[in-house]
């Protein structure tokens, strides 16, 4: 029976993942601050049902199409991949904290101009991103295979924890952005990027240093 203490950790890794890819700017954050100046703070509700819905099309995917003929060997080489961007991450949101000088993304809203539907706009922000998707190939199926071997409960975990984290902080940016306030402080935003850069990477070396003990799950 699956131990309760491997639930909590998928649900907290993917709490863990998907802020330490939220904190990092790209086109779905932009996106949300465009459409949030225009639509008001529910745009960002509807940003994340398009994300959400790319997502839970990746988790299938890889669940019914490479869990059924995955390998030994393939586990194996797929658990190092994962570790290794995992760790390559960790160290991209350290180092993008070292390098913060302000937090001030309304910043760039001038250069915004998005008025099409929100759920569009998450979908396309999403699936069209390659760095979203190169993830989801490596690092992402690593891990959705990794809990899928330990329990499909397990698989879930991670989905939820992945997807509050997701909402609570597409949200909040919409909702600052509605409102024309600064997100968060320079030195809060630069803790929060320490902390999910180390956690990752911790997750990541775990992962390498068991390589073996996951690939004999298969």
């Amino acid at each position: 029976m699956i131990s309760i203490i491997e639930i909590i950790k998928a649900f907290f890794l993917g709490i863990t993942v998907a802020i330490s890819a939220a904190l990092i700017p790209g086109p779905m954050m932009f996106a949300t601050i465009g459409i949030s100046l225009k639509k008001g703070c529910r745009a960002g509700e509807s940003v994340f049902i398009g994300h959400a819905l790319v997502e839970l099309t990746i988790f299938l995917l890889i669940l019914v199409g490479v869990s059924s003929s995955i390998s030994e060997t393939m586990m194996l080489y797929l658990t190092i991949i994962g570790g290794l961007m995992m760790v390559l991450l960790g160290v991209m949101l350290i180092k993008s904290a070292k390098e913060v000088s302000t937090m001030d993304i309304l910043a760039s809203e001038s250069r915004l101009n998005l008025s099409f539907n929100p759920i569009y706009a998450g979908i396309l922000t999403s699936a069209l991103n390659p760095y979203f998707v190169i993830w989801w190939l490596a690092a992402g199926t690593a891990i959705i295979l990794h809990e899928y071997m330990i329990s499909i409960f397990a698989v879930v975990a991670f989905i939820v924890g992945h997807w509050i984290a997701d909402l609570g902080f597409i949200v909040a940016v919409s909702s600052s952005s509605s409102k024309g306030k600064e997100l968060i402080s320079q030195s809060t935003y630069k803790n929060m990027l320490y902390f999910c850069g180390g956690l990752l990477m911790i997750f990541g070396l775990w992962f390498l240093i068991n390589y073996n003990n996951f690939s004999a799950m298969v």
